[in-house]
């Protein structure tokens, strides 16, 4: 069993999931911009349409239902609630409300987070993250949903990943903007997370931040150049964010590691107290781990300051995304947390996996690698709570099959299946067994 009160979630966002891009005011986003640059995303997909969640919110609200979910993680777009002059669209706001809305009615509990990605395009022609006027725009924008939705929503995400919106997007150039510019990149970590505090003050109600966490290894454990690589590695992909959030400080080894791009230049006073001011519960994302080597044959362009890091492949199960299957880094990435940073709750607000798996005639799918997944992440989460982590709630990625970034439509990690003909949306053998899991309140025996 799990403890009374555990919320069981699923986790979408904006654009993955609304389409209507060009409808009621919407504003374009820098993955609109993106996914119209030659081979940025598989197949040239965008999220024009997306699952078509816009004008199909009440079937998704009653799929909640029927998969027994007691909370509902989504992100708001910021081009589709303020327009290009900086001004209020209430048109965008009034989908947002519906939305909550319709989630209170049915007994779900909303998880609302403000950033998932989707600048507006107006302020990356500014200079985007690599400006600090970005973060000041944001907070801007915060107030506005706070305004709209404070009285109904009780827990709000700032930020989704800044790892993957400043270092993929500005370094590796693999996401939205699609910059490769180290600079650039290390002032977009300090601007989200300066973002990150400014949005804090704003905001009145539970906060919280979701991070990307890894569990980091060396290949060889007794290799100092792989012990080297690995501290490297978790430095920039866990405690360049973790630290400030949760310390109010920068590690100072990756200090070290950003120095030649300018990275301190970028840190005004009074920021870190900002950064790092108290929150109510931390976000977790976990999908995989990184077993990394510091000797040659490889570059990670995301590693800003660190490129010649790379990971090497252990033979570990891997899902369609090539990314290795280790249930038990979960579990060790919560017991960090609860021994080497101030305690408090937690809530998985992402953890999933895509598999090449195909419906049946009747749109159903027997995703039993995506079931055995869930349940042996579970169990390590459970593990976790016996050991004392206070794990609150669990946010299956995602409620749908949707537009999976760079990857376009080619990668699916719905619960429930979408046929994008036709838009229909068939709960998968993995999202009947999660709703019996939420409904019972525990793991299969």
């Amino acid at each position: 069993m799990f403890p009374e009160g555990f919320l069981w979630g699923a986790a979408t966002a904006a654009y993955q999931v609304e389409g209507a891009a060009v409808e009621d005011g919407r504003c374009e986003s820098i993955w609109d911009v993106f996914c119209r640059m030659p081979g940025r995303v598989v197949n040239g997909d965008n999220g024009t349409v997306a699952t078509n969640h816009y004008h199909l919110l009440d079937v998704d609200l009653a799929l909640m239902s029927e998969l027994n979910l007691n909370a509902y993680r989504f992100s708001v777009s910021w081009p589709r609630v303020v327009d290009d002059d900086g001004g209020v669209n209430r048109k965008g706001l009034d989908f947002y409300e519906r939305l909550v809305d319709g989630l209170l009615d049915r007994g779900i509990r909303p998880f609302l987070t403000l950033y998932h990605w989707d600048l507006p395009q107006r302020l990356e022609h500014q200079g985007g993250w690599a400006q600090r006027d970005t973060a000041l725009h944001f907070a801007d924008y915060a107030q506005v949903v706070h305004e709209a939705l404070g009285d109904r929503v009780d827990d709000w995400t700032t930020l989704n990943e800044p790892y993957c919106a400043s270092l993929l997007g500005y370094a590796a150039g693999v996401h939205a903007p699609g910059r490769r510019e180290p600079r650039a990149a290390a002032a977009a970590v300090h601007h989200l997370l300066l973002a990150h505090g400014l949005a804090r003050k704003v905001i009145d109600k539970r906060v919280g931040i979701s991070l990307n966490l890894y569990a980091v290894d060396p290949v060889n454990p007794d290799d100092p150049v792989d012990i080297d690589a690995a501290w490297r590695v978790d430095g920039l992909q866990n405690r360049l964010f973790l630290d400030p959030v949760l310390l109010g400080k920068y590690p100072s080894d990756v200090l070290g590691d950003l120095a030649p791009l300018g990275f301190a230049d970028h840190i005004r006073d009074g920021d870190l107290a900002l950064i790092g001011a108290p929150l109510d519960w931390l976000g977790v994302n976990y999908y995989t781990r990184h077993r990394v080597t510091g000797h040659a044959g490889g570059r990670t362009p995301e590693w800003i300051g660190a490129e010649h890091l790379h990971n090497v492949p252990s033979g570990l199960p891997t899902t369609a995304m090539g990314w290795e299957e280790l249930p038990d880094g979960l579990f060790r990435t919560l017991n960090r947390l609860h021994t080497e940073y101030p305690r408090l709750p937690i809530h998985i607000t992402e953890n999933g996996a895509a598999y090449d798996d195909a419906p049946d005639a009747a749109g159903f799918v027997e995703d039993r690698d995506r079931q055995r997944y869930f349940e042996q992440h579970l169990h390590c989460v459970e593990a976790a709570i016996t050991a004392g982590v206070d794990v609150r709630g669990y946010f299956a990625w995602s409620l749908l099959d949707n537009f999976e970034w760079a990857e376009g439509y080619a990668k699916r990690f719905g619960i429930a299946h979408v046929d994008f003909g036709t838009f229909a949306r068939t709960p998968k053998l993995s999202g009947r067994w999660y709703a019996r899991v939420a409904g019972a309140n525990a793991l299969p025996e």
